[in-house]
This record gives structure tokens, sequence and C-alpha cells, in this order.
């Protein structure tokens, strides 16, 4: 079906595609080689961080961070969002980590602070924040808190590219930090994802990780060493530090990210304009618009209910389907993650009514499409569809 107004207007360009076709033309290889290295190198720079590994999804990202954190830090237990996509919880269930949920700031979508630094006992392993759709979910009172007990904070930033605290990137506080670079985010490279960190046991962990976990691409070679001294009766190219997968990337779409990221901060500049004229723009009676946007660098319009009413939801999800605005309810990984099916048997049955602020984003909170091609004519037409819903 095509949409007057779709969630993500494609952002593959065909100057990408050229830089593509360029590389191609040289019959080079394309398994992860010296493109990868180099995305690779260009990313830490651009988060700021000493340390970045190239997967093949966000999902991948994720699943191989909470990995290394099993390994690393040992069984217990990880703060985990209520809103996010389903990939951060099942890479804590795959690890047989047990996960606990925290409702969301309705301010900034993000994990609420007061429950996270409550629900930090002697088992937790780490907290693993989303930020939701570009939202900043970090506080000095956040970070001191985990500090201070000595709680490694994972950043799950793939919905966020370019967001900030204090003036620097999301994705350079944690232990380590996971993006996508899936077709819908800030930028693509059609489907990847990236690991960031500044701590080199962890680097050393995920680079084995990505690849079967195979020693051999340790970076250190002092890990390179102890594994062969533990293990000298195994070939050195054939140690196999952990029961790991496989998820590495490729040339291919390490060109498109190299030719991506160029744009990143142009691009990024146009979806913060469209938000914050998006918000000027709606209803406050109508939807929130109260959102924390102190560092947001947002991929998507929120859009929620000022009350809870399941008749205007009806005619609001009417409106814009008859108007041609492809939509999303209940926000990133559609809502409430302790009502999936996934989760029956592991979280008590009506867990999920603990939760007031995302069991609201779950009924009455959608997400649009704000992508850089959307000029603002279009985003002011787009807030005239739903303010005239009654």
């Amino acid at each position: 079906m095509a949409y007057a107004f779709p969630l993500m207007d494609d952002n593959i360009t065909k100057q990408d595609l050229d830089t593509l076709i360029e590389f191609l033309q040289g019959l080079p290889r394309l398994t992860q080689s010296a493109n990868v290295a180099a995305f690779e190198e260009e990313w830490s720079r651009w988060v700021g961080v000493k340390h970045s590994v190239f997967v093949n999804s966000g999902a991948s990202a994720n699943l191989a961070t909470i990995t290394a954190l099993k390994h690393l830090y040992g069984d217990g237990e990880v703060i985990v969002p209520s809103l996010t996509w389903v990939s951060d919880i099942s890479s804590v269930l795959w690890n047989n980590l047990t996960p606990v949920f925290v409702d969301i700031n309705p301010r900034n979508l993000c994990m609420d602070e007061d429950q996270i630094l409550d629900r930090i006992t002697d088992r937790t392993r780490a907290v693993f924040m989303t930020y939701v759709q570009g939202f900043n979910g970090l506080s000095d009172r956040l970070l001191d808190g985990l500090a201070a007990r000595n709680i490694p904070l994972i950043e799950d930033v793939c919905e966020s590219h370019g967001a900030t605290f204090m003036g620097r990137r999301l994705g350079s506080f944690g232990l380590a930090s996971n993006f996508s670079f899936y077709f819908a985010h800030h930028m693509s490279t059609v489907e990847g994802g990236m690991i960031c960190t500044d701590d080199e046991d962890m680097f050393n962990a995920v680079r084995m990780l990505r690849s079967h976990g195979m020693v051999r691409e340790a970076p250190s070679a002092a890990v390179r060493k102890r594994y062969e001294e533990e293990n000298p009766d195994l070939s050195p190219d054939f140690i196999f530090a952990f029961p790991a997968f496989n998820i590495r990337s490729t040339e291919i779409n390490a060109v498109l990210g190299r030719s991506q990221l160029k744009r990143l901060d142009a691009n990024n500049a146009v979806r913060t304009r469209n938000f914050r004229l998006f918000l000027e723009r709606l209803d406050p009676a109508k939807y929130r618009t109260e959102f924390d946007l102190e560092g947001s660098c947002n991929y998507a319009f929120n859009v929620v209910f000022r009350k809870p009413d399941t008749e205007f939801r009806a005619r609001f999800e009417a409106a814009l389907h008859a108007a041609g605005v492809e939509f999303r309810r209940g926000s990133a990984g559609g809502g409430n993650q302790l009502r999936q099916h996934y989760l029956k048997g592991i979280v008590p049955q009506d867990a999920w009514k603990d939760f007031p602020e995302v069991e609201h984003i779950h009924h009455f909170g959608y997400y649009i499409g704000n992508y850089p091609m959307l000029e603002e004519a279009r985003v002011v037409e787009l807030c005239d569809i739903l303010n005239s819903i009654e």
C-alpha cells in the first residue's frame, strides 16, 4: 500500500547506491574486511568511544552485549524497560538472566529513574536503558546512583542516533551501547548494528562472540595468549572461547554505512526541526506535547492521547487510514512488553497492571514517521489532520 505519510521514505539515496556500485565494480572481497574496519573506526569517532564492532543487526548487538555481560559479570538480574523492542528482553532471557521491569517516564518514554534505583539489589548485573525513539533517558542522578553502586549501564541507542546528554552523544556513557542501522532508523545499512564500548574486556568478548566465539578474533594479544596457554592441545586458529554465533556483517553494508554517516548530522538536524514544529502545531488539549526535548533526536512523531478514550481512538485510527497516514500503536515495540506472549509463564499473569504509564502508551500512544525528506509544509498538513479529529 502506498501511503501519503509513510513511516519512512527510503533513506538509501542514489548517492549511496552510486558509491556501492563503484565499490562493486572493483571486484572486491565482499565478506568482512577493510570497509567494516573503517566503518567501525569512523563510527567510534562519531559516537565518542574507543571501540566499535559492526554486526548484522541491532538485535544481534543486543544479544552479543548481554552475552558478554553474562560471561564477564555472572548470573543475576538485569533491570529492563517495559517499553522497548523485544530483542532487549530476549537477549536477557537467552542468557538465563532475570529481567526486572520498570515503568516509563512519560516525559521521555524512557525508564523511570526512581524505579531503577529502587530495584537495584546485590543480584543486579546491569541496567539496560532504551532511549525510546530519540529521547534521552539519562540524568546526573541516575548516572551517579549507578556509579555509587558499581552497576554497569548498557545503552540501547537503536532508535536514537545523535541524541545527547550534557553535550555527549548517547552511546558513550555505558559499559557498552548498541545501535541499529535498520531501514526505518536514523541511518541505514539495510540491515546492520554496532556495539560500542570503552571497556577492553567487553571489546574482546564481543569481538569473539561476533564470530563463533573464536579467540583469534580477540584484538588483545594478551587475551589470545592466555587462551592458547590454557588450551595447548588446540590449534591457535581454532580455539572457541564461547558457545557463540555468527553475526558478522559484510563489506556491502559497511560501504553503505560509511556513505550514510557523512550526512547523518545534517539529516538529524532536519528531524529535530520537524519534531519541534510538530509539537508546536499539535493540539495540546487532545495530545501530550510536554516532552523533554533536551538532547533529543527523534526519528518519529510521538502522538500520545491526553486522556484514555477508546472511542476517540477508533475515530483517530479511521481518520489516519483515510488520510493515508502510516502509524504504529504502542510506540516502541508495540507497547507494554509485559503483555507480550513470549513472557507468558515468565512474569506473573497480571504483571502488566503494575505499569500504568506504559499502559497508557500501549493503548493510546502512537508514532508516525519523521524523516529528512519530509518538508515543513507536510508536517503542518499532518498536524492539521490530527487536530481535526473530534
